[in-house]
């Protein structure tokens, strides 16, 4: 029996195998540095790639926020700070989603829910009788009132942080801190859009353009907001105390014709206003104007449908799903048709050059009553998506026309007040809208021709007490 003999400078075959030559293991390293190189290259183009996407967009936003004359008036700058503001309370709503609501079954659910819809109103309590007249009475400094509710926001956000990990107490009064500021912000910003509109916009289009900056704002921020929560709800709140900071320095940096208050005391109102009272520096005690009444008339309608869309269908799809569908995917189509719907109303006022307030907001409760009654008659999951969009669309544009008109008829000087009065009446529309859904019987034809009863009566109401005299285009 022979033996292999082993080769005295590579050995055994085996072991020959086993041991690579010194030019592959070189020709492997260069490799896998050619490889490394490569992606380093690769990651380099990919950055410059997304670097000049994103300054572009950049770019191309605020080219956008300036056209028209809105970069000379100031416009702009008011633009760019709501998108700050939208894109800080989509990271605090992301990060308090999972802490402050809940997902109990449908029985128990219903009493939760309607003390939740009761809790929202406490923010416009605060806001309607004592922040609007403050910020009327603060009126010559708006930009610091602005830039006040910004650092609250920041303020709180820091402290909510904290209070979502330890499970404090301050958990909330923090929140509703959020809201409230959050509320006081919009009446304030409203009040400062007459003063900064260029001779080239309408109040609707400018209204509109700033609106859609938010929705903007809010798309960009909530992935980020998302991606920060990964590691817990507080770094969330971290990156919005971070998007608040840069929001109190934007505010600062307001033009300083948002303090004018040249012109206030000659804006007239087209409801009775006591003549003692208009040749004094007090603010004026008055009824409020026919066209800003029927507007806000024309609102609840569209404010109604969408709270009580919100809650009926959340517990009508949850327990009676259609076809094969899962409860998650249609709830989201229904919801995702009203968010689109509510952009393409966004850019729909920011697109058109002239649009008449009383006529859209009658088109709007009617718009909603009609696809109600198709709804009810054809229930599935087309009508369902068609009604979402379509309340989502005529909410938009009747709330720009809403402010439109407050803006062109209400004095400056009590501005603020309105704005607080009309959103507290829009969420009160809202909460007993979102009290209907909640008490409803979960049958489909049943609810959906209620809702349409109720928008047509609505409907009647708000066409028999119309102004007779036509409200301007704004």
């Amino acid at each position: 029996m022979t033996s292999e003999r082993p080769d005295p400078h590579t050995g055994p075959r085996s072991q020959r195998a086993a041991t690579p030559r010194p030019g592959a293991v070189r020709r492997s390293l260069s490799g896998a540095a050619r490889g490394a190189r490569a992606a380093g290259r690769g990651a380099r183009v990919a950055g410059r790639g997304a670097g000049t996407a994103g300054h572009y967009a950049v770019s191309q936003a605020r080219r956008a926020a300036r056209a028209e004359g809105a970069g000379d008036s100031g416009l702009s700058r008011l633009i760019e700070l709501h998108a700050f503001n939208a894109a800080g309370d989509a990271a605090v709503a992301i990060s308090l989603a999972g802490t402050l609501f809940f997902q109990v079954p449908t029985g128990e659910a219903r009493g939760q829910v309607a003390l939740f819809l009761g809790l929202t109103m406490l923010p416009f309590a605060v806001v309607a009788p004592l922040i609007g007249p403050f910020l009327d009475r603060f009126s010559h400094g708006r930009r610091w009132a602005v830039g006040a509710t910004m650092a609250i926001r920041c303020f709180l956000c820091w402290v909510l942080a904290t209070a979502v990990v330890t499970e404090s107490g301050w958990l909330f009064p923090a929140a509703l801190g959020c809201l409230v500021a959050s509320k006081a912000y919009g009446v304030t910003r409203a009040a400062a859009v007459p003063r900064l509109l260029p001779p080239d916009l309408t109040l609707v289009k400018a209204n509109a353009r700033v609106s859609l900056a938010g929705v903007v704002g809010a798309g960009i921020s909530a992935p980020l907001a998302v991606l920060a929560s990964t590691f817990g709800p507080e770094w969330s709140l971290r990156y919005g105390f971070v998007i608040f900071v840069l929001a109190t320095i934007w505010a600062i940096r307001l033009p300083e014709k948002v303090d004018a208050s040249q012109g206030e005391g000659e804006l007239v109102l087209t409801g009775p206003i006591s003549a003692a009272a208009a040749g004094t520096g007090r603010r004026p005690r008055t009824r409020i104007p026919s066209e800003v009444a029927f507007a806000l008339r024309a609102n609840c309608g569209p404010r109604w449908l969408s709270g009580f869309l919100t809650m009926f269908m959340a517990f009508l799809l949850r327990d009676n799903p259609i076809g094969d569908w899962k409860p998650e995917v249609l709830l989201g189509l229904v919801i995702g048709a009203a968010g689109l719907g509510n952009t393409v109303g966004i850019a729909i006022g920011s697109m058109l050059r002239k649009l008449n307030p009383a006529v859209t907001v009658v088109l709007a409760l009617l718009a909603d009553a009609v696809v109600a009654v198709v709804a009810a008659l054809f229930y599935g999951l087309l009508p369902l998506v068609l009604l979402g969009l379509t309340a989502g669309l005529a909410q938009s544009l009747a709330k720009l026309s809403l402010d439109s008109t407050i803006q062109r008829d209400v004095p400056g000087r009590i501005q603020a007040s309105a704005f607080a009065r009309s959103d507290t009446t829009l969420q009160l529309a809202w909460v007993i809208g979102g009290f209907v859904g909640i008490v409803m019987p979960l049958m489909p034809r049943l609810g959906l021709g209620i809702a349409a009863g109720v928008l047509a009566a609505w409907a009647t109401f708000v066409l028999v007490s119309r102004p007779h005299a036509r409200a301007a285009t704004a």
